[in-house]
């Protein structure tokens, strides 16, 4: 007798919707949600995965996210910037009504942004680039967060984990992917780390006293590290400046003072922006695609591996054997299922 159970993802994504669909959220908040939720356990991401649903449920009930809302094109005639407002509802829905639109205009213009507005975001981000790598073109995706990590140099929270991903389209396998926290590690990883009774690498994060430490209880109520010191710094100081002041929305420190607290999914925009390897290489000798497959055969050729290919890995197997959650999961998704937003505090 096995202490786990396999779902499959389409069944996991029915259990996940009608978690949310219980919780009040409309047909295309509660669908879009789900889908990246599964995503997260399909690719046996298991901090972005059904880990996230609570915190989802627990920001509705603090009506800090609209569970009704339908985003909406902002248009923008004959403009490579595609804009979203999400109506203070989820990223996820507000950037699948935007993706066709990105598409078409980075075809059309070589190059083209999608800004979404006024959005709960909680979700990793590859599943925003693979979306655009799937199409053929090239993406970055960055958003801000809440205010959880110092700046090098600092002792107090002022910046976000601040995540950026990037895709490149491969023709005949899976694409280039990266996605990381702009923080030596995500929030999240330091609350699995809590959950399992388990300290933290060294370097991670300070108290509040702005000491280092190893206690993820001590991390929580402290800040985070960025990672590579002032590069990581820098990094997610740009990501502040171009996915929240230049988008007009909310920086970090302000996302922390509308929410009040870290326990909520944060309330920002989002940056994604695509581009067409054929529209930047016309005129120039050699395929795009094809030169960048010698790049990555060279590090292929050096024993390295390229980003994302455990996730693929896990994805492949997950589609052919199903999902595995645990007996404890699988209770956790039928308690959210019964009791809805009762089940969160």
């Amino acid at each position: 007798m096995t202490d786990n159970a396999i779902l499959t993802i389409t069944a996991l994504q029915e259990r996940v919707e009608a978690i949310f669909a219980k919780a009040g959220l409309n047909p295309v908040q509660a669908a879009a949600l789900a889908r990246v939720i599964v995503a997260g356990e399909r690719d046996a991401c298991k901090s972005h995965g059904i880990y996230r649903i609570e915190g989802a449920l627990r920001t509705v009930k603090a009506g800090k996210v609209r569970p009704d809302a339908v985003p909406e094109i902002v248009e923008q005639q004959a403009s490579a910037i595609v804009r979203v407002n999400a109506n203070g509802g989820f990223a996820n829905p507000a950037f699948e009504l935007g993706v066709p639109h990105l598409v078409a205009r980075a075809r059309s213009h070589g190059l083209a942004a999608l800004v979404v507005n006024d959005c709960t975001h909680f979700s990793a981000l590859w599943p925003e680039v693979e979306a655009l790598t799937n199409e053929g073109l090239a993406a970055l995706v960055m958003c801000p967060s809440y205010a959880t990590v110092a700046p090098t140099g600092g002792n107090k929270p002022l910046l976000g984990t601040n995540p950026v991903a990037f895709g490149w389209p491969r023709r005949d396998s899976t694409p280039y992917v990266f996605d990381f926290a702009t923080s030596v590690a995500a929030r999240g990883e330091i609350e699995l780390y809590r959950r399992a009774g388990k300290p933290l690498p060294e370097g991670w994060a300070i108290d509040a006293e702005g000491e280092p430490t190893t206690a993820p209880e001590a991390a929580l109520a402290g800040a985070m590290l960025p990672f590579g010191g002032h590069k990581g710094s820098a990094i997610a100081t740009m990501v502040e400046l171009l996915a929240g002041i230049m988008i007009g929305d909310l920086t970090s420190p302000e996302v922390l003072d509308f929410l009040g607290t870290t326990t909520l999914a944060p309330r920002h925009g989002e940056l994604v922006i695509a581009f067409s390897p054929e529209a930047f290489a016309a005129g120039r000798p050699g395929d795009p695609f094809a030169r960048a497959e010698v790049l990555f055969d060279a590090i292929l050729g050096q024993g390295a591996r390229l980003p994302s290919q455990r996730r693929f890995a896990a994805r492949q197997k997950s589609e052919s054997e199903g999902i595995s959650l645990s007996r404890e999961e699988i209770a956790q998704l039928d308690r959210l299922l019964r009791d809805g937003l009762d089940s969160v505090v």
